[in-house]
């Protein structure tokens, strides 16, 4: 199939032409027709498959064919792709940019982190398409920039990253101020129950679209896992970025935000170019690590989950988890910054001894072992874990319970380090001051503290006077459940 067959007008069959697309990937295929019709759309796909288009692609042409030009100031927002990271908005709206050159429409991107006064003064010229990140969205409602009383379509992209970032309420809320009658577009690359809940409110008599099993790999990614302790993980990586030639541009995802600094650091003191991107990190300080990255001037990004979803570079040879993640569907987002576009890609993994729980729940999920590399200088001592069952676990909302009921689980913490302070980053809420946290922009204000800088809990009572006279002893505790994952918890931050 080609795009001419998918019946897109004559500019957009240009624009692809001219960026070097002639044939559809199967989102395209499958999700382009429905949109064009008006149908709401459920797109479950991975990473790198590309659903930007899948979605830019005809909502520029429902916007531009057959309908009177808007006038030139004052355009109604006409069109909202909502998207969690600031990195992956900047990108969807250089794609409404570049499909939409010869179609006459406007568009914009907002997002935190920068000034607000060039995103004031478009919203004022008026927009067609509009791309946002939902904290400085609402800044701008609040502050009556925004108007969506000529909305007509409304995109949620990467809808299970909302969630995992802890905006799935900034999105509720954007949702509320919407028109009633639009179509709406929902893109996610996981499944999980909350999603699904969020897809069934929103969407009307939905068309689902789906070219991958949920929370799969790409069959073009080599997998590789290391055994390694976690105060080699560092020698473990200089090792392989300077005996293996073959590792031209890698992506490194380490958990915190110190962790990126330190390992990008000691890179840099290896002779090896490195440069770490993570929420901290203005946006300024962000786009120069991208560029440097983009144009090879250095081999190495270090980043942390942030950036799992916001970066999309041809040519990324290699990810490698310095460390593994705590939930599983974080490990296929990640990867999937490699292989893309059925492009060959190798990820690599490190498992120290606390993250073997890890590397279960993840080969439950993606529904194979990851083969172990044996040969390297920096195996660990313990002996590999013997294999287990790669049935799925029980799903993350819910588990079953003696006597056939359910319990409803809450969903797992963040990766340590990366709350709220985390993900949103300086300015990404437009200076609003984050819940649960003392607001503010600097360090990680608004988030709980990193795994390296968490205290235990004090008790400064004294020993001998742990109960005092009078008062009634502790009541025995209750039996503890029985186990249903072996999966650490995350540190409960103070």
């Amino acid at each position: 199939m080609t795009f001419e067959d998918l019946k897109l007008a004559e500019p957009l069959l240009r624009a692809v032409k001219a960026e070097g697309y002639t044939t559809p990937t199967p989102i395209q295929t499958q999700a382009i027709p429905h949109v064009l019709e008006g149908r709401d759309v459920l797109g479950c796909a991975q990473t790198g498959t590309g659903k930007t288009a899948a979605f830019t692609l005809p909502i520029l042409q429902r916007l531009s064919v057959g309908r009177p030009p808007p006038p030139a100031r004052g355009r109604p927002i006409r069109a909202l792709v909502l998207s969690p990271t600031r990195e992956l908005a900047a990108q969807i709206g250089d794609s409404v940019r570049a499909y939409g050159r010869y179609t006459g429409i406007t568009s914009a991107v907002i997002f935190g982190g920068v000034g607000q006064n060039a995103q004031e003064q478009a919203l004022r010229n008026g927009v067609d398409i509009l791309v946002a990140t939902p904290g400085r969205l609402l800044d701008l409602m609040q502050q009556g920039f925004v108007s969506y009383k000529a909305l007509e379509v409304f995109v949620l992209d990467e809808a299970d990253r909302m969630l995992d970032m802890g905006f799935i309420h900034d999105v509720k809320r954007v949702i509320a101020a919407l028109p009633k009658k639009r179509q709406t577009l929902f893109f996610s690359a996981t499944m999980p129950p909350e999603i699904q809940g969020l897809a069934n409110s929103i969407l009307t008599n939905p068309v689902r679209v789906e070219v991958a099993p949920v929370a799969t790999t790409a069959e073009t990614i080599d997998q590789r896992l290391y055994f390694v302790e976690k105060e080699q993980k560092r020698g473990l990586l200089v090792h392989l970025l300077q005996t293996d030639r073959d590792i031209q541009r890698v992506l490194v995802f380490t958990r915190t935000k110190h962790g990126a600094n330190r390992v990008a650091k000691q890179l840099e003191a290896a002779g090896i170019g490195a440069e770490p991107i993570h929420g901290n990190k203005s946006q300024n300080a962000r786009e120069r690590a991208l560029a440097a990255f983009k144009s090879g001037a250095c081999r190495v990004l270090v980043a942390t989950d942030i950036a799992a979803r916001g970066i999309d570079i041809d040519g990324i040879t290699h990810v490698i988890n310095f460390d593994l993640p705590n939930i599983p569907e974080t490990y296929v987002h990640r990867i999937g910054r490699t292989g893309r576009a059925g492009a060959a890609g190798i990820a690599l993994s490190f498992c120290d001894t606390e993250e073997r729980a890890y590397l279960k729940d993840i080969e439950r999920t993606i529904r194979r072992r990851v083969p172990v590399v044996e040969a390297h200088p920096h195996r660990s001592g313990q002996a590999a874990p013997a294999p287990t069952s790669l049935e799925p676990a029980p799903s993350r909302g819910q588990q079953s319970q003696p006597g056939g009921g359910t319990m409803v689980r809450a969903r797992p913490q963040p990766n340590p380090g990366q709350g709220r302070g985390e993900q949103r980053g300086p300015g990404d809420g437009g200076g609003r001051r984050r819940r649960g946290g003392r607001g503010g922009r600097g360090g990680n204000a608004g988030g709980p503290r990193s795994a390296e800088s968490a205290r235990p809990a004090r008790n400064d009572r004294p020993a001998g006077q742990q109960t005092q006279s009078g008062q009634r002893p502790p009541a025995a505790a209750p039996a503890a459940p029985p186990a249903v994952s072996q999966r650490p918890r995350a540190p409960k931050w103070l």
